[in-house]
């Protein structure tokens, strides 16, 4: 995916604030380094599959709430309503 993730929206650092917890807690608590921490927040390191649900884990929430694809990303996520 590159560099360029300008179509996932990162909300780890609210639910992160919201539960109290600095980015060295968060980072001990799922075993990396806290600049991995500071880098999946500001959008330069896309965390694999497995750190997503720790994170998740810790912060007790879906992994949905911390990663999402911008609104119009794929055309059929806007045209959902059509295949229920």
């Amino acid at each position: 995916m590159g560099k360029d993730h300008k179509n996932l929206a990162v909300h780890l650092t609210q639910r992160r604030k919201e539960a109290g917890i600095t980015q060295a807690n968060l980072a001990e608590a799922v075993q990396v380094s806290r600049k991995s921490i500071n880098a999946i927040e500001n959008g330069i390191y896309i965390p694999s599959t497995v750190l997503s649900l720790k994170i998740a884990m810790v912060l007790n929430c879906r992994v949905e709430d911390l990663f999402k694809l911008h609104d119009g990303t794929f055309p059929l996520l806007m045209e959902s309503d059509k295949y229920e």
